[in-house]
């Protein structure tokens, strides 16, 4: 991986090449909460279907997260800060433009970057997200608790011990992600929504309790396409073969 400083702060990224060399399409994926570029991109096989399917796949990781740097006080993960990173990618790689894809606390960082930059957003892709994107913070009510807890067992909600448990998979920095729950918060209004005419792709599981239903997102955005993903919960709605298919068709056919 390679690296740039994001007002001050070292953000790890990679790049990946299409295999048609002709189209050199960039989009640019952000990773979910307590997850890693590789985890919720490269580990699901997204680089291989959207490097086939002609596209510049370009990660990075969060910061707090994976390689990028950790920091410990809540202010520093504001999706202010989070979608400059973004930008600062975009200017580090020399791109005016790009689609853009987020899933779970990616979507929201995503959304929050279109709604501020919409010229630099081809087309916006949301997974993991639904009416949560309205919620008052990125994370449940006791998530940073529940990363700060001495141990797993200690924690009685079986939602945020799954994210514990996810947390402590992907060898992430607890204390980090603690002020990333906390620093990420501020959601968004039916009225911002509707400010955004990016087209839009919303893809979540039918049993994604995270998420929450995203089918009233369809009358929030001027221009977004609702996709369930039948049977998948959050953590495996991400790989799911439709949420690919629905991804790749909605490439194809936007502007």
């Amino acid at each position: 991986m390679e690296s740039f400083h994001s007002n001050s702060v070292e953000i790890f990224y990679t790049v990946f090449e299409p295999l048609d060399q002709d189209r050199q399409e960039p989009i640019v994926l952000a990773h979910g909460f307590a997850s890693t570029h590789a985890v919720n991109w490269m580990f699901t096989q997204w680089v291989k279907t959207l490097t086939e399917d002609g596209r510049r796949v370009i990660l990075f990781d969060l910061r707090g997260h994976g390689r990028s740097q950790k920091l410990y006080e809540p202010e520093a993960y504001t999706f202010a800060a989070m979608a400059g990173d973004l930008g600062g990618l975009l200017d580090h790689l020399g791109l005016d433009r790009a689609d853009l894809m987020g899933y779970s606390l990616g979507a929201r960082v995503a959304t929050y970057f279109t709604l501020h930059h919409p010229e630099r957003v081809r087309s916006l892709i949301l997974g993991g997200v639904g009416v949560s994107l309205l919620a008052p913070s990125a994370t449940q009510p006791g998530m940073a608790e529940a990363m700060e807890a001495e141990r797993i067992e200690d924690i009685d909600d079986p939602s945020l011990k799954i994210f514990r448990g996810f947390a402590e998979s992907t060898r992430s920095d607890l204390k980090a992600l603690a002020a990333c729950a906390r620093g990420s918060r501020g959601g968004f209004e039916p009225a911002d929504l509707a400010k955004i005419a990016t087209p839009t792709l919303v893809c979540a599981g039918t049993r994604d309790d995270v998420a929450g239903d995203p089918h009233p997102l369809a009358q929030m955005f001027q221009n977004a396409h609702i996709v369930d993903v039948p049977g998948r919960d959050h953590n495996r709605a991400v790989g799911d073969r439709i949420f690919k298919q629905a991804a790749l068709d909605f490439l194809a056919e936007r502007p």
